[in-house]
């Protein structure tokens, strides 16, 4: 496959712009074997700047991205992070209890017109008899 020798390539080209600009010469991954099926060619390619006769468009001047520091929270505290667990967990309850409160209320509810329809004679006309 074809993709998979130019793969190989550009990482050998890599690896060697690598090692050439930090002048490491030490391979960090073992060579790649080429077996039977697949070879691996290097082949470097020089890049020439082409002058251009035409006159380049002015430079316009670019506005410096401006940095902002992120305000930092101060770090917490032990009695700071307990008193947080115990507010969050606290709060959690009041929720679960709320819940429960209103399925209760709904199932009441419901129960309570169930009843009512039973007992309430029926409006509609009794089923004929054919």
């Amino acid at each position: 496959m074809k993709w998979i020798r130019e793969r190989d390539a550009l990482i050998a080209q890599t690896m060697a712009f690598v090692q050439s600009v930090t002048g490491k010469k030490d391979d960090p991954h073992p060579p790649v074997t080429p077996t039977a099926a697949f070879a691996v060619t290097t082949e470097i390619a020089t890049v020439r700047a082409i002058a251009d006769e035409a006159e380049p468009p002015p430079a316009s001047p670019l506005p410096e991205p401006r940095l902002q520091a992120l305000p930092v929270p101060p770090p917490r505290t032990s009695g700071d992070f307990r008193s947080e667990m115990q507010a969050r967990i606290a709060n959690f309850r009041k929720h679960q209890e709320r819940f429960e409160r209103e399925r209760e209320e709904y199932c009441a509810t419901t129960l309570t017109r169930l009843r009512a329809a039973i007992r309430a004679p029926s409006t509609r006309p009794p089923a004929a008899d054919e």
